[in-house]
């Protein structure tokens, strides 16, 4: 089976211009790949380069070298070496991110931006908002808040948009850099069985889970960042 994620030698170092240059190696010689239906949980100590190299699977970050291929409309394309262009019809057809962090334009309705991601893939208006309605009830936010902006909901309520943003257009790679964090038992397996529906469709996963419980229940296999970690 051909993997849908993969990176060659990949390695990131820091460059703090504003220092002289001072150069802070994160990790490097990352050699990794992910096929349909699995999920690759990243684990180490804090600060041992897991959120790093998710940025660098997303093309946030560029790789200081190595590379970064995705399989995008049936061809390989590396991220590293892509034009924005490029990135962003990833992100747009192939490439779903759930961030730590809710980051959307202020005022905008919680339905709106759940729906957004359809959207752009040309859904239309009324049946793209159906469907976010759908996960947010899933995701047992009330339907009180749906037309607010979320910049005033407590963390967890956040988390429950940016985990239903992130899945609505069931990517078929996804990267998941803690999304259980501020959820509390029940609305944390909604998504344990969001993420094992994603990978039963054949979706490719990157996650760091914290919570030992969530990454045993949804992880296939892990890698431990720690052992590619640079000395400063």
């Amino acid at each position: 089976m051909t993997a849908l994620l993969e990176t060659l030698c990949l390695s990131k170092t820091f460059t703090l211009h504003a220092r002289g240059g001072l150069e802070l190696p994160v990790f490097a010689g990352i050699d990794l790949s992910v096929h349909p239906g699995e999920c690759l949980a990243l684990t180490g100590h804090s600060g041992s380069g897991k959120s790093s190299l998710l940025r660098c699977l997303y093309g946030n970050y560029g790789a200081t070298s190595g590379s970064v291929r995705i399989r995008h409309q049936g061809q390989w394309l590396s991220l590293s070496h892509a034009e924005p262009r490029e990135v962003a019809d990833v992100r747009r057809h192939t490439l779903g991110y759930v961030s730590q962090f809710l980051r959307v334009i202020p005022r905008v309705g919680t339905l709106d931006i759940v729906a957004e991601p359809l959207r752009r893939l040309g859904v239309p208006a009324d049946l793209a908002r159906s469907r976010a309605a759908q996960w947010l009830g899933r995701l047992n936010l009330h339907e009180r808040l749906w037309q607010l902006p979320p910049a005033t909901f407590s963390g967890g309520e956040q988390q429950r948009v940016n985990i239903a943003h992130g899945l609505i257009a069931q990517h078929p790679v996804l990267l998941l850099d803690e999304p259980t964090a501020s959820l509390d038992a029940d609305n944390r397996a909604v998504v344990v069985q969001l993420i094992r529906e994603a990978r039963a469709r054949g979706a490719a996963v990157v996650g760091i889970f914290h919570d030992d419980e969530v990454r045993e229940a949804v992880a296939t296999r892990c890698l431990d960042v720690e052992q590619y970690r640079q000395p400063i």
